[in-house]
């Protein structure tokens, strides 16, 4: 058969790749540790809950309006005036079916062949693919831990030509958990409104944030911003629905009307019961979270200090989200039963194998150097997963 060139050399996601490789073996009946889901393991708020099922209940299963039910727009506007001082109306509102969903419309309602989005590395794996499949080129901007994997300014203006669309800032970010000071995004607003760069601000990890790390939405710097920005986030880090595809955009009318127009000839609208919960999910207050969050800097602290134990691995320590992403290329070259690891993907490979764990290649994210590791998960598996991964190391030679 023959398929198109859009997709033809399109990989599937790693991470849902990875996920899927882990819930086989552990379907067999195998004892294997995983660190690669990109979810939280905590079950959704119980009102979020009773909210689909009094809709369900209440026959509240038709189509709805494709860019959402109105009151879950206004609950969005209401949501991003109170956190943040900004102010959009509902037509500047789109529910979509998870946040990916809503970048990849994004991108399609903003990309025209040959044009470049800037992109920091490590980034999220579907970035780059998303770009392409919307005929744009990805420009990679590397950083690194010296700069706690955010880019400068002066980084992105040097990137920058006359074919630059945008740029994708993600923060906290997937995978290293980095975040940008309210300074650096000043910096990068004042080069936004100087040069006219566009901006995709993919805010899905806002509320997942540690000790006194204060989150700044990139629209929040300044008021110009708001129509060279779009914010993209969504409902399932926050509050465990990863299953419930929610997510949502909220940026200058005219892209979320092309967006929606875009929505009107793939999904039509999103679940409608699940919009109905998650309006509740919006008007709760963050104090209904905070176990969730004590937890993940429970775990974070559990996982770093597990990792700075073993000899040759150096780890970043992460503002926000819920990964770790060490660096583990001092064992590249270094060999177990004959074969060599050279790469991430081998690491990842030879970890699976040896140790029965779980985890991402950093390659998957443009940072060959490095593998992920979620820490969403019980303390037990994190300090039975990290002591295997220790011993297994040794292994090499």
């Amino acid at each position: 058969m023959r398929l198109s060139k859009r997709v033809a050399n399109l990989a599937p996601s790693a991470t849902l790749a990875i996920n899927s490789k882990f819930k086989a073996l552990v379907a067999q009946g195998i004892d294997v540790i995983g660190f690669g889901a990109g979810e939280p393991d905590f079950d959704t708020p119980e009102p979020i809950k009773q909210a689909a099922r009094d809709a369900l209940d209440q026959g509240f299963t038709k189509y709805t309006p494709t860019p959402g039910i109105p009151e879950l727009r206004k609950a969005l506007c209401v949501r991003y005036k109170k956190d943040y001082g900004l102010d959009y109306a509902p037509e500047e509102t789109i529910v979509t079916c998870g946040g990916k969903h809503a970048l990849y419309e994004i991108l399609q309602a903003l990309i025209d062949p040959g044009d470049e989005v800037i992109v920091p590395a490590p980034y999220w794996v579907s970035y780059p693919p998303m770009i392409e499949l919307a005929g744009g080129v990805p420009v990679i901007l590397p950083t690194d831990e010296s700069t706690g994997f955010t880019a400068s300014a002066e980084a992105i203006e040097k990137l920058m030509t006359p074919k630059t669309r945008a740029f994708i800032l993600n923060s906290p970010s997937n995978p290293t958990g980095g975040a940008y000071s309210r300074e650096t995004l000043e910096n990068i607003a004042r080069l936004c409104i100087e040069k006219d760069l566009f901006v995709i601000s993919d805010e899905i990890y806002e509320k997942i944030v540690y000790h006194g790390f204060e989150f700044t939405s990139f629209a929040q710097i300044d008021p110009r911003l708001k129509e060279r920005c779009v914010i993209t986030s969504g409902l399932a880090k926050t509050y465990a629905m990863t299953g419930w595809r929610i997510g949502y955009a909220l940026g200058p009318k005219e892209l979320i009307g092309a967006m929606t127009r875009l929505q009107s000839h793939s999904t039509s609208n999103i679940t409608s019961f699940a919009q109905k919960a998650a309006v509740v999910a919006l008007e709760m207050d963050d104090e209904a979270i905070r176990p969730m969050l004590e937890a993940f800097g429970r775990r974070r602290a559990l996982s770093l200090g597990r990792i700075a134990s073993i000899k040759g691995m150096t780890c970043f320590k992460p503002q926000g989200a819920f990964y770790l992403f060490p660096n583990v290329s001092s064992y590249y070259g270094k060999a177990y039963e004959g074969k060599v690891i050279e790469n991430s993907g081998d690491m990842c490979d030879f970890l699976l194998d040896a140790a029965l764990v779980a985890a991402v290649p950093g390659g998957a994210f443009g940072a060959e150097n490095n593998i992920r590791l979620s820490y969403a998960t019980s303390d037990d598996k994190i300090m039975k997963g990290i002591g295997r991964i220790s011993e297994a190391l040794a292994k090499l030679k």
